[in-house]
């Protein structure tokens, strides 16, 4: 059996562990949570877990964090890694970086911050269809 992963990235670790604790409420242990508190740890930990054999369904990410924002890291993941469904979760971004996400990283949708747990849990739903 394969195991998928979930990728939560957000610099506050109070969301982290918030999104974590919903999506584990909802899906039990059917997908692996993992979390990266940057972009660039992100892209390492996708490398790693690809590497391995291990599949990730579903980035989870925030737009406003320190070194690449949101937008410009699910562009560089989408470059190398198309299939994975990226979600964007904020309280931050403006129209222009949701349009580029959009646009370039195939962005299934952008959830505003304070998020209510079912629009989660229906996105990342969606998502995994």
């Amino acid at each position: 059996m394969k195991n998928n992963v979930i990728l939560c990235v957000d610099d506050e670790k109070i969301i982290l562990d918030s999104v974590k604790t919903q999506l584990k409420n909802n899906f039990g242990n059917k997908y692996i949570l993992e979390t990266a508190q940057s972009g660039l740890d992100a892209l390492e930990i996708i490398e790693e877990l690809q590497g391995d054999g291990t599949d990730v369904l579903v980035i989870i990410s925030d737009w406003l964090m320190p070194q690449m924002r949101g937008d410009e890291f699910l562009i560089a993941a989408h470059k190398k890694f198309p299939r994975i469904v990226k979600i964007m979760l904020t309280g931050q971004a403006d129209d222009k970086a949701i349009k580029n996400a959009m646009a370039n990283a195939n962005l299934l949708c952008c959830l505003s911050k304070p998020w209510k747990e079912q629009d989660l849990v229906n996105a990342v739903k969606k998502a995994l269809s």
